[in-house]
């Protein structure tokens, strides 16, 4: 016949939208036109498709003219995933393949100039996209084929080469086999006596093996961090070089209970889409931990790109660990770029033809030293910057920023007696964790119908309403609002903390006590907000 469709998806961000491919034989003089609101490399791929499919032993219609169609023709098309599909169609309608064999299946992979099929990025909101269209099968590269598996109730065939999808759709099952299962024969129609593949997964170590247990002389600190991670809340250590700042940060994930499937699902999706995937372990379950450097530029902070947008280490880091190291010397446009995603959840970046949304649900962890030179505390100091440079440079974090962080710890650096008395006390990281997702129990219960998961993401209105707490537990913050040491904001962000430091303990709620930690915690005195 000549005139054939398959399907494909275009990726907005982490959003797919299903995309019929017409490809059209017409009589006249011999061309190939591609529309549809193709990019760059999707209109490369009239010479990617042809050579592939000669290289595959199959015939192509030089002869004829070959229209290829992307509909809906309004939404932008970008990348090389829709090679698969444009060579189905083509060979569909020159009646290669039998008519209707991928009415029901979405392809999705590019092609090689040898006919073999590459793996793509996307894969995992690609599938989930045919998935909410009703598309019950999809045929991927074979290394994007146990990502694509995470989507529930998907027969999902992975091909190698053009030439194995050929054999699939005419029937030749003895070319094409499961490796992983000898002799079950791989199908584009979806068999309703097999359920989809729901099957454990490994996951990604995105955690590096490293143990709170080697923080020594920082107690403080680490029950700062311990609170942080049972609350879901932000953080801020000011000390200088060598206190353990750094380690303190990289410990954090570590402490995080593992990502629930949904959240798990949420972040693979997101580093689907940015490439960071290992093909044999494609789930994310452990919380991400991303530490960009402080030259860092706002589009690798939020995402962007001119031709196609991609996130950024903020989003990067959804449902896990944003560490930005020497915070003052990040740009302040990149500082302020973060203020979005720390109440909303998510990073919307606007470009000419599309407004892409990606998810940034992080916790924030910021690490400064005292003043440019870092030596300004502790005893014998031999700091030689001026109260002017110590003002402009922790005035690089703006006020907006700060009073976004609900923990504010000062350090000092250990000494040889605080190495050794701590010896006896320090916890790993197992210890700590156990008590931090006893305490995430505690919040599961009370926030149960609610849209919120941690007290650090409960708005303040909702505090007050739902949690109501007697002038005598609150008075100590309702005064620091009185004396302009905390905004509003401020002021829910200390009853945050202190609900958390209830969960920790075991509390059905706050006492005053707690909410005199949190102000601690808060440090108003020195970071006024």
């Amino acid at each position: 016949m000549p005139l054939a469709r398959t399907r494909a998806v275009a990726l907005v961000g982490v959003q797919g939208h299903l995309v019929e491919v017409e490809a059209d034989l017409g009589q006249g003089v011999p061309s190939y036109a591609l529309v549809g609101l193709p990019d760059a490399s999707l209109s490369e791929s009239r010479d990617r498709v042809r050579a592939a499919v000669l290289n595959s032993g199959q015939p192509w219609p030089s002869t004829r003219r070959i229209t290829i169609n992307l509909s809906p023709a309004s939404l932008p098309k970008r990348g090389s995933s829709f090679d698969l599909a444009i060579a189905a169609a083509v060979l569909a309608a020159e009646a290669v393949v039998p008519p209707g064999v991928f009415d029901k299946a979405v392809l999705i992979g590019e092609l090689g100039l040898d006919g073999r099929v590459r793996s793509v990025r996307g894969v995992l909101p690609s599938v989930a996209a045919a998935a909410r269209a009703g598309i019950g099968s999809v045929v991927v590269p074979a290394a994007n084929a146990a990502e694509a598996a995470l989507v529930p109730d998907m027969r999902v065939t992975g091909v190698r080469s053009l030439r194995e999808l050929v054999a699939l759709a005419c029937g030749e099952a003895a070319t094409v086999q499961d490796d992983d299962q000898p002799g079950r024969v791989l199908s584009l129609v979806p068999d309703p006596s097999e359920p989809g593949d729901d099957a454990d997964h490994d996951a990604v170590a995105d955690v590096a093996d490293v143990d709170l247990r080697d923080v020594l002389g920082q107690a403080t600190a680490r029950y700062a961090l311990e609170v942080a991670a049972a609350g879901g809340h932000h953080l801020l250590m000011l000390g200088p070089p060598g206190a353990g700042k750094t380690m303190l940060a990289e410990r954090l994930p570590g402490l995080l209970p593992a990502l629930d499937p949904s959240a798990a699902l949420e972040v693979t999706a997101v580093h689907s889409v940015a490439g960071t995937l290992p093909e044999t372990t494609p789930l994310v379950t452990r919380p991400p931990f991303q530490a960009p450097h402080h030259t860092a530029s706002v589009a690798a902070i939020v995402g962007g790109g001119s031709s196609q947008v991609r996130p950024g280490a903020a989003s990067l880091a959804h449902r896990g660990v944003l560490f930005l190291d020497e915070a003052p010397e990040f740009a302040p446009a990149v500082l302020d770029a973060l203020r979005q995603p720390l109440e909303s959840g998510e990073i919307t970046v606007s470009r000419l033809v599309a407004q892409v949304r990606f998810p940034a649900r992080f916790q924030l962890v910021l690490a400064a030293n005292p003043c440019p030179c870092g030596r300004a505390v502790g005893k014998g100091s031999d700091c030689r910057c001026s109260p002017m440079s110590k003002v402009r440079y922790l005035g690089r974090l703006s006020g907006p920023l700060l009073d976004r962080v609900d923990l504010s710890l000062e350090m000092l650096a250990a000494s040889r007696a605080d190495l050794r008395d701590d010896t006896a006390h320090v916890e790993d990281s197992a210890t700590v964790g156990v008590r931090v997702g006893e305490a995430r129990l505690r919040m599961a219960g009370r926030l149960a119908a609610t849209p919120w998961r941690v007290n650090a993401e409960v708005p303040g209105h909702a505090l007050r309403r739902q949690w109501p707490l007697p002038w005598s537990v609150v008075a100590a913050a309702e005064q620091e609002l009185d004396r302009g040491g905390l905004t509003a904001r401020g002021v829910d962000r200390v009853l945050r903390v202190a609900w958390t430091l209830a969960d920790l303990a075991g509390r059905d709620r706050p006492d005053a006590g707690d909410v005199q930690v949190a102000l601690q915690f808060r440090g108003v005195r020195r970071w006024a907000a």
